[in-house]
């Protein structure tokens, strides 16, 4: 499945990433009479929203051959990356109509980062075992 990976990895790995980031970005660039409720709460969908940029950013990290700092680390630099975004992602809401900046929703991206990562790092130690991250 590695090699696999590794082979396919901008098709299957990094376009992904660059996709689910943009509708993110445009997701939180809407204002808020416009968006569709989906009756969960907003800071579970800020957790969920999170858990995947957390798994594709960490994937990507991992399979990149660029800066070897960031894959030999990719959960931490994960972290201080997706928590980067999501402090940006809240100020840019300002702008917004309908929107504002709410720290909490900054701890609901965090959290979905963490949860992504814990997601992703059980299914690369069971599935890309040749793979373990060292962060």
């Amino acid at each position: 499945m590695r090699k696999y990976l590794d082979k396919n990895k901008k098709l299957l790995i990094y376009f992904p990433l660059i996709v689910y980031w943009i509708i993110l970005f445009i997701s939180t660039s809407l204002p808020l009479e416009s968006v569709p409720s989906v009756g969960l709460s907003d800071k579970l969908m800020h957790t969920v929203a999170y858990t995947g940029l957390g798994i594709l950013l960490y994937l990507t990290l991992m399979f990149q051959n660029k800066v070897e700092m960031l894959k030999t680390s990719p959960a931490i630099f994960t972290f201080l990356i997706g928590m980067i975004y999501a402090g940006i992602d809240e100020l840019h809401q300002l702008l917004i109509p309908g929107r504002k900046c709410d720290f909490i929703d900054i701890l609901a991206d965090t959290l979905g980062i963490v949860v992504g990562l814990i997601l992703v790092i059980i299914f690369t130690r069971i599935f890309l075992p040749d793979r373990l991250e060292k962060a």
